[in-house]
């Protein structure tokens, strides 16, 4: 028995079960393609710097420049106190608790009047927008109201109820009670009539149109509404405890301003501010939960 040697320059077998004249040959006349790369959008290519950071920029760098014209003396102290002496009063006003009992009173009034001002804007609304007799009822008197500015309200609002705390709720309440009414309102009339019309073919009641269709319509418009309101209560807010008020923020920049203290008025100026942030960041949040269902565009 012979053994046939295969010539060393000839291909062996092929193991793998596949004919290695099958196999692709390269491309002698260049370079092989690359490898495939993933696809990244421009938008995340950029957002190297994280966002937080970003957005307390512009903040850090104002308050340095103040600190700056603060010390070179552009800004004198009786003018503009210094971010320093600042915070150091806003210290002293919280270590002998004269800032948290204020900080508490004022908070307490934009509750009260933020709670009744959503309750009577978002009722007269929901009047107005479903039903045609309540907008002919409703709707005139509340346009012809809302163009009253609130704050001249307050001398009339001073005699019928005093100078107790009900003129304050009441300024609060009034400013809350229009910008509600009127993105609701505007929420419930803007629902596509064609969800209206395919809810009907689908058999819902009357009460479940209102439930499942207009009112997850509107929802949007009235959160809008909220966020507006929220701003013109601490507006309202300021307004109302700048006249006859013993306690609250407004009281501490009343006594301030008798003493040219600009600091402490910077400080309750600030504190606005925050507590300002603080609810509409809570309402942002509030928005993001319940609108989950509604895709919306974030930016680039």
């Amino acid at each position: 028995m012979s053994i046939s040697h295969a010539p060393p320059n000839s291909p062996g077998p092929d193991i793998s079960g596949t004919s290695t004249s099958e196999a692709p040959a390269a491309d002698a006349s260049g370079p092989a393609s690359p490898a495939l790369q993933p696809v990244v959008p421009a938008s995340a290519r950029r957002a190297r710097v994280p966002r937080w950071l970003r957005r307390t920029t512009g903040p850090l760098l104002l308050l340095a420049l103040w600190q700056v014209l603060s010390a070179t003396g552009v800004l004198a102290a009786d003018v503009l106190a210094s971010p320093g002496r600042i915070a150091q009063v806003g210290w002293d006003l919280i270590a002998d608790g004269s800032l948290p009992s204020a900080m508490a009173t004022s908070l307490r009034r934009v509750a009260f009047g933020l709670l009744f001002g959503t309750v009577v804007g978002t009722g007269l609304a929901l009047l107005s927008g479903l039903f045609r007799i309540g907008e002919d009822l409703v709707d005139a008197p509340v346009q012809m109201l809302r163009t009253v500015p609130f704050v001249g309200l307050i001398p009339l609002f001073i005699i019928w109820f005093g100078i107790g705390e009900t003129p304050k709720t009441a300024i609060i309440t009034l400013g809350v009670t229009f910008p509600l009414y009127l993105n609701v309102y505007a929420g419930i009339r803007g629902v596509d009539s064609q969800l209206i019309e395919a809810g009907e073919s689908l058999g819902l009641s009357r009460w479940g149109l209102v439930r499942h269709v207009v009112l997850p319509g509107a929802l949007p418009g009235a959160l809008t509404g909220l966020r507006y309101s929220l701003g013109i209560a601490w507006l309202a807010l300021v307004f109302a405890e700048q006249v006859n008020a013993d306690a609250g923020i407004g009281f501490l920049m009343v006594q301030a301003r008798d003493f040219l203290r600009t600091d402490v008025i910077v400080v309750c100026l600030i504190l606005y501010a925050f507590l300002g942030l603080l609810a509409d960041f809570i309402v942002r949040s509030l928005e993001r939960l319940l609108l989950q269902w509604r895709p919306t565009f974030t930016g680039r």
